[in-house]
């Protein structure tokens, strides 16, 4: 039943951004697909589209998506949107800009043998403990975009903000007793990107 719940709720994402898509006239707007290949490396899906909404302001919006389960149990499964709106400091898709937005999604994670603590956050519950719940936040980022070609783009954006998540917690990966209802308010980074961007 969850994995049908999630399938549906990427798939509504997805026409979301679809039909935000549609209600622009997008012939004389500058449109762009890309991918994050920070989260690739961490086998994450992801797609990102871009599109312009003045002449220094786009929306992006990206969708990320990891179905996975690894050795020893280890998950970092989720799904998540986050549209952001930014504010391109010279010339839209080239060079500095500042972006604003939100974020939401739900995870599975477990078995992540990490002891990072960040302003407050201790992860280190991560290594015997399954978490399953959802999140929602904001956040704040700078990011700048390098022309590679007519069409190519690289962009790398890092972002601060905040997540507030409730969730289940299990005594370990695989077990499926509740141990606890738990909230968390995170406050740290929001979003790591380096993109390899097409751009129409």
């Amino acid at each position: 039943m969850r994995k049908k719940k999630l399938k549906l709720s990427i798939s509504q994402g997805l026409i979301v951004i679809f039909l935000l898509l549609g209600t622009f006239s997008l012939k004389a707007q500058k449109v762009a697909l890309k991918t994050n290949l920070l989260y690739d490396a961490t086998t994450t899906f992801n797609l990102g589209v871009e599109f312009s909404l003045a002449p220094q302001w786009t929306l992006d919006l990206s969708s990320n998506y990891n179905p996975w389960t690894f050795s020893e149990n280890k998950k970092i499964k989720h799904w998540m949107i986050q549209p952001e709106a930014r504010y391109w400091f010279c010339q839209k898709m080239n060079g500095h800009f500042l972006g604003i937005h939100t974020h939401t999604g739900l995870f599975n994670l477990s078995n992540l043998d990490t002891s990072m603590k960040w302003l407050g956050n201790d992860f280190s519950v991560l290594k015997d403990k399954r978490l399953e719940g959802w999140f929602v936040g904001a956040g704040i980022g700078y990011g700048y975009a390098w022309m590679l070609g007519k069409h190519w783009n690289l962009e790398a954006e890092i972002a601060m903000g905040y997540a507030y998540s409730k969730y289940k917690q299990y005594p370990c990966g695989k077990c499926g007793e509740k141990e606890a209802d738990r909230v968390h308010n995170y406050v740290g980074p929001t979003k790591a990107a380096l993109s390899l961007v097409y751009v129409f």
